[in-house]
Formats: C-alpha cells, structure tokens, sequence
C-alpha cells in the first residue's frame, strides 16, 4: 500500500511472479488509486448485471434478452439514470426487476458505500484505506466519523425508503393488491435514488399525473435523496434549537447547506413558475386543467428534470421553450453527497457567483459572509467544463448515427450525462449505435467529476522554487 502526501491511497491489486527453477524472474505491480478503484466498482457492476440481466430467468416471456438491452438496462440501473431501451414493468420478469432494484439501490448508495457497511455489520476493522476510500466516494473534506457517518447514511437511506413505499401502497394497494406492495417499495427505492425507473407502465408516472399522494411522495422522495446526506445531519443538528432561537439556528448551518437548500429552493420555484408559463395554453400537456393541476404538474416536472427522470407529462408534447428549460435544469441536478446527478447545484452557484464576482472586479469570493476557497472555484469550474465536453461529443456522435431531431437528441444526451432518465421517446428507438454511445454517457457522466479527481488526486504536485513566469492574456 502507498500513500502520498496529497492522501492518494494505492491499492495494491495484484501481482505476477515469474518462476524458473525456483528464481523469481520478475514481479507485476499494479497500483490502483482510490478514484480509480471507484470508476472500477461501477463497471464491475455493469458487468454483472448486465450478465445477470442476459439470462432467460431474468425475463418475462423466458427467452433471453439481447446483451446490448441487457448492458443498457443495467448501466442505466447503476448509474441511476433511467433511460431504458424496453420498458420494465413488462419486459422483466420478478427476478429480473429485483436485479434492477438492486442495482439501483447500489448505484444510488455507492458500491463503496454498501461493501463498507458490510464490513461495519460484521464488525471488520475499518482501516485507513478504508476511510480515505470513503473519503473520495462522497468527495468529503474529512475522515473523522467516517464509521459513524455511513452508518448514518445506510440508517437514513432505509427509514426514508421505507416511509415512501407505505405513502406510496394507500394508493398502489388498492389499485394492484397485494402486487401493489412490490410496486410501492420499487419506486420508493428508485425515486429515493433518483433513478427514475418504474414497474407500473411504459408511460412512466403519466397515468398518475394528478393524483396529489403519488406526486408528493415521489418528490418527497426525489427531494430527500437529491439535497444530500450532509444536509440531512446540518438540518437535525441545528433543528433541536428551534423554535426559540430559530434565527441564530439557520445562521448555524454549515454553508455547503446553505448554498444547497438555497439553490434547490430556487430552482424548484424558479421552475415551477417558468413550467406554468410556457405550458399554460398548450393542449397537449397542461392548458385544459384547472390552476391547481397546473401547479401540481409544472411542480413535478420542475422536480423530476433535477435528475429524476420520472414523467407526469410526455415530455415530447412540451414546447420547444419548455424543453430548453428542462436541458438547463438536467445539467445542473441535484446537490453533492447524495444519490442525484448532474453538476450539482453548489457547483453552479459557486461558479455563477464566482463569476458576478469577476464582474464586479473582487478579488475573493464570498457567500454568506464566508469566503469559498480558490480550490473549490477550479473545482467547480473543472467538473461544470469536463461535464459539458461529456454532453456536447455525446451529442456529435448520437447525431451521426440517427436521424431523429436535434431537440430530442439534445434531450437524450443531456439525460445521459446528468443521469436523469427524461426522454422525448427516442431511446427506445436507438440503434445499437446510439444504444452503445448513451451507455458511456451514462457511466461517464454517473463518474465523471470523481474520475476529473483522478487528475487532483494522482499527480504530484511538485512546488518548484523556481516558478514559470506570469503574462497578461486577453480573456473575452
């Protein structure tokens, strides 16, 4: 094991001795960095879902399913997007969905994550590489309370789930029966993991657009699983002064919280109101309901384009103004450290602060009244510029091989890199191209800004005496 001194912990995965009468020749290393060991979990689990997913047992009709759908049911599946080339209430059998749910339930949590809580269930020494490890798969800035924090998360990650599925069967149960009790921990699961993936039709959640229990929950469940674990613990820590000294309390939160609850309640307001706007008269979606279905749908949608990826309205019925709404909102997501995509919103308002700041010819940035790092700037700008690079070659390659319009392709693309699940009915329609193309924009954008980290991380950095010298350059 080798550990430098920028805390890039190095695996040691394996070696190769060769042997010529009894005198060893030479010795194969191969030294894996934490990063690294992340981006390969997810792949692992592609590969065996995928495989487990091919078998005949895991389908409905009990004929094999051909391996690309099968590869892409179970990138998406991992990587909590959402995307699916067939739909699964029908194409997968019982067995077949609880492979899905697992994979979901996997991906939203982190590989890292559930092995390290098996290890803290069979009471195993959770050693230094671990928590480094840990460390890099929620991008933390400290390794104190690691055990405690994932116990935390697995702890919260149940209760939560397990709230949703009960709201969600007064309305399943009835409905299905007793099949409705898989059908509500399904989508609880997936909801609470952003995964956007359902057993109920091919329609997604359109047949329950205005039932006001399923919306709820769903973005109850969206909301919780999106805003981050961090969050979670600020908001219980700094709650138990209230109501007495509610002021000093929500001045206690940790600014990472500030920002994301900030930013999330914007944009959910932002795009509600702009989602009744430019929906209002249109027909095909919400322009013959009454004012209040039209919130309760411009709300949903608002929700579920922050990495979601469920679908109260087609999406290919909104306007042209509505889905380039909808692309701005998928790239931004949700808020680090829990179980959504995108940029992330503390991302975005980092950089458009960073920005107005610019602007106004400050030299440091501020949020409230604390001071953001250089570091998490670059950050920032890194992962928003590597995430857009992701969608913008995706969108070149899916356009050479598919004649569909340019707006949908957009949407498939930027559902892809921002693992949102959103579609404006092309992907079942891809070719095995197109199928191949969006199964790496899944996993690279699932992985993306941690695998940017690989470059942080990895390469030394070597503080010469001796620096190159600065030049003026024109910028815009």
């Amino acid at each position: 094991m080798i550990i430098d001194k920028h805390k890039n912990l190095c695996y040691n995965v394996g070696a190769l001795c060769i042997v010529n009468g009894g005198r060893k020749l030479k010795k194969f290393k191969l030294n894996i960095s934490t990063t690294q060991m992340i981006m390969l979990s997810f792949l692992i689990g592609v590969f065996i879902g995928s495989i487990l997913l091919s078998l005949p047992i895991s389908s409905a009709d009990g004929k094999p399913i051909p391996y690309v759908d099968a590869l892409f049911t179970a990138t998406t599946s991992i990587c909590v997007t959402g995307l699916v080339t067939l739909p699964v209430f029908s194409t997968w059998s019982v067995f077949g969905q609880i492979i899905i749910l697992i994979m979901i339930q996997i991906g939203g949590l982190g590989i890292v994550t559930i092995m390290s809580g098996i290890l803290i269930s069979l009471n195993r020494r959770f050693g230094l590489k671990d928590r480094i490890l840990m460390q890099d798969a929620f991008n933390l800035n400290s390794m104190s309370g690691m055990v405690r924090f994932i116990k935390a998360v697995l702890k919260g990650t149940f209760i939560v789930e397990g709230l949703g599925a009960l709201l969600y069967m007064t309305v399943f149960i009835p409905q299905y029966g007793w099949k409705g009790i898989w059908i509500s921990v399904f989508n609880a699961i997936s909801a609470f993991c952003n995964a956007g993936i359902d057993i109920i039709s091919e329609n997604s959640l359109c047949p329950y657009a205005l039932n006001p229990m399923v919306n709820f929950t769903t973005s109850l469940m969206v909301i919780l699983g999106g805003i981050g674990y961090v969050v979670w613990w600020d908001v219980i820590r700094v709650s138990k002064c209230f109501p007495e000294k509610r002021f000093k309390c929500l001045s206690a939160l940790s600014l990472h919280s500030k920002i994301a609850l900030t930013a999330t309640a914007v944009l959910l307001a932002v795009g509600t109101l702009g989602f009744f706007i430019f929906e209002y008269n249109n027909p095909l979606t919400i322009g013959n309901m009454s004012i209040f279905d039209k919130l309760q749908i411009s709300f949903f949608q608002s929700m579920t384009t922050r990495t979601a990826g469920f679908a109260s309205v087609p999406q290919n019925t909104l306007t042209n103004t509505s889905a380039v709404f909808s692309l701005f909102l998928m790239f931004i997501g949700g808020s680090p450290v829990g179980t959504a995509g995108g940029v992330k919103t503390v991302t975005m308002a980092v950089l458009l602060y960073s920005a107005l700041a610019a602007i106004r010819n400050k030299q440091e940035l501020s949020m409230f009244r604390r001071r953001i790092s250089k570091q998490a700037i670059s950050k920032a700008v890194a992962v928003v510029t590597v995430s857009f690079m992701i969608m913008f070659i995706s969108t070149i390659l899916l356009s050479a091989v598919t004649n569909a319009d340019i707006m949908d392709i957009a949407y498939e693309t930027v559902s892809a890199t921002a693992t949102v699940g959103l579609t404006r009915d092309l992907t079942p329609t891809l070719n095995i191209w197109g199928k191949l193309i969006i199964i790496v924009t899944m996993y690279l954008g699932r992985v993306g800004p941690i695998s940017l980290l690989i470059a942080f991380n990895t390469k030394k950095n070597k503080n010469n005496i001796i620096k190159d010298p600065v030049e003026d350059i024109s910028i815009g």
